[in-house]
């Protein structure tokens, strides 16, 4: 699906370019390619690109999108990159960012711009499903835990890019996302720190599913850790306050484990979901010293090749 007009839109509404950074996971893809199809939005003002960080070969990833999308190739690893990618061959005046293993409810696009009209950028919701007949502790977690986009735009000022509108002019204000860092988490700050407006839009939904286990959990967070690391390192922020907050980390469950006992899963769930909130969060505190020790000093931040 492509268009030929960038921001003009008249009564029909803006062009839209929905950005799809992928790596390896076709059957997610074709979910997520599924899902929009069925937007309300009018197909005809929609370009579809889909990113892949060189995973498959470009003949393979062309036959499967079947013309359901326009494919980019970017051979920097990192979902940084791969966004950075689509952005700059997107002809639609805003851009539609979501991840190739989210799922976008058939209203995401309408109700996302509609949310811009008030906004700069917007932060969609993430609403978490398993699939699973006896979800795991890691699975239960992630239920309760994973993806709170209203709290991360409402209280710690950043947004997800796995549910992000902007229009092009603003993202090419702010610059392209980084890589090697929480690189959606330092793009928003940066937007944010430039004077853009960030807004939360409860009624812009896409489905996510949760880690169906303790390896992909952990895998999640092995990455989140580190890149969360060189983004405070690379803001300025010390390894003394970074290694005092993994004992912040490390307290957590405390807290937390009151909202597991509040859910209304079994006392069989709750007490694996209690028993994943622990493991995780001590298995972060150590991570995190890990990293710190690991890297001494700050590193410099990979940016998109369009921006200095």
């Amino acid at each position: 699906m492509t268009t030929t007009d960038g921001e003009s839109g008249g009564a029909a509404g803006p062009v839209v370019s929905v950005v799809i950074p992928h790596y390896n996971d076709l059957p997610a893809l074709d979910r997520c390619l599924v899902s929009m199809a069925r937007q309300t939005y009018p197909r005809d003002r929609t370009e579809i690109i889909v990113c892949d960080n060189d995973s498959l070969p470009a003949e393979e990833i062309e036959r499967f999108l079947a013309g359901r999308a326009t494919l980019a190739v970017e051979p920097v690893k990192g979902a940084g990159p791969a966004r950075n990618r689509g952005a700059g061959l997107a002809r639609g005046g805003v851009l539609a960012f979501i991840d190739c293993d989210c799922i976008a409810d058939p209203r995401w696009l309408e109700e996302g711009l509609a949310a811009l009209a008030s906004a700069d950028l917007i932060g969609g919701r993430v609403k978490v499903f398993s699939n699973a007949e006896r979800p795991t502790g890691a699975d239960l977690f992630e239920q309760i835990f994973a993806f709170d986009f209203r709290s991360y735009i409402e209280d710690k000022g950043f947004t997800g890019a796995g549910n992000l509108f902007v229009t092009k002019a603003v993202f090419e204000k702010v610059g392209a996302f980084s890589n090697g860092v929480s690189e959606d988490l330092e793009w928003s700050k940066r937007a944010v720190a430039k004077g853009f407006r960030l807004r939360y839009a409860h009624d812009a939904v896409v489905s996510h599913p949760t880690r169906p286990d303790w390896p992909a959990l952990r895998h999640k967070w092995k990455r989140m850790v580190r890149e969360e690391f060189l983004t405070r390192r690379q803001s300025g922020r010390g390894r003394a306050s970074w290694l005092a907050r993994q004992l912040l980390v490390a307290a957590s469950p405390l807290v937390h484990t009151g909202k597991v006992l509040r859910t209304d899963f079994t006392p069989a769930e709750k007490s694996r979901a209690i028993g994943a909130l622990w493991r995780l969060r001590w298995w972060r505190a150590v991570e995190g010293v890990r990293v710190a020790l690991e890297n001494p000093t700050p590193q410099a931040v990979p940016r998109g090749r369009d921006e200095s």
